[in-house]
């Protein structure tokens, strides 16, 4: 495999645990909630997911268990959030500080274990290819459901009524509500939707890209996916360059690292972080095209009146 050919299998690597985060938080912000606790399920997501791949001697089975216990977390948000009405923002940091600590304790007999990895698909001829065979067709298969995910999400979200109902939602609960669409039950389902995603973008950390459990593992991948929405302006395929972007970032720290280019080690470890403020604030100098594609009840509480 030659330089080129490893540096692409990498940077797609890289990307595809920000990209199935960030798809699924895009359907929970289009539905008006902000959950800021996807650092917490997708650290959860990581930590379930290689437990249960060590115990059962099975990846799938851990990426089974990943995708439930992101979905078991995010209900909790949603029945806080939804049910009693509590601060999103609050309880989106409480996940995630829940989500870190919970995960340390669960995990802390599993630290330096050998885990089971996900395998990579490999097509006869096709793989062999030079430059694009491996980044194509020799990928891990939460790759390829990572694209999906992206196809049907654009589908789901602008081609379909219930996707353009959850929308609706997102814009202006009140007047959905006064229609008589059932909202929470929309904003309970993307919830599930968002957490089953940022579990197994976890599950992809620890069975995929270092197929092992390491304390706080996920490193702000989970805050760079929150950032990769507004980067996107909420539009699906924005996000697809974006995490190819920062996934670029970080594998482009890590190879300049191993060249020994004369620069810090701590600045190129904090190049994608800082990447996410540059990007976060020239995208909020254009306040008109910030405003434009922001639903408007993004973050709003809502209770109904019976």
């Amino acid at each position: 495999m030659g330089i080129a050919e490893s540096i692409l299998l990498t940077i797609a690597t890289a990307a595809t645990p920000l990209l199935i985060a960030a798809m699924g938080e895009l359907v929970v912000e289009r539905s008006g909630v902000l959950n800021l606790g996807v650092e917490g399920m997708m650290v959860m997501g990581a930590a379930t997911g290689f437990m249960a791949a060590a115990v059962t001697g099975s990846a799938w089975i851990g990426l089974l268990a990943a995708i439930v216990m992101g979905a078991a977390f995010s209900l909790l948000f949603a029945v806080l959030t939804q049910s009693v009405a509590t601060n999103q923002v609050a309880t989106g940091l409480a996940l995630t500080l829940l989500g870190l600590g919970l995960s340390g304790m669960i995990g802390e007999h599993y630290v330096g274990m050998a885990g089971q990895k996900l395998p990579s698909l490999d097509i006869p001829f096709l793989s062999d290819i030079p430059l694009i065979g491996a980044v194509l067709f020799g990928q891990d298969p939460l790759f390829y459901a990572s694209i999906a995910l992206t196809v049907g999400t654009m589908w789901f979200l602008f081609k379909t009524k219930t996707g353009l109902t959850l929308r609706a939602i997102g814009d202006n609960h009140g007047s959905a509500h006064a229609l008589g669409v059932q909202v929470q039950r929309y904003r309970y389902l993307a919830i599930l939707f968002g957490g089953a995603c940022a579990g197994a973008a976890g599950a992809h950390l620890s069975l995929v890209y270092t197929p092992q459990w390491v304390e706080n593992m996920t490193a702000g991948r989970g805050w760079i996916a929150l950032a990769l929405v507004v980067f996107a302006s909420w539009r699906p395929w924005r996000i697809v360059a974006g995490a190819y972007l920062f996934g670029g970032v970080t594998i482009g720290q890590l190879h300049a690292q191993a060249i020994g280019v004369p620069i810090p080690s701590q600045l190129l470890t904090a190049l994608p972080y800082i990447a996410t403020i540059v990007v976060l604030v020239l995208i909020s100098r254009n306040r008109r095209l910030t405003l434009l594609n922001t639903p408007a009840s993004l973050g709003k509480p809502f209770v109904p009146d019976h």
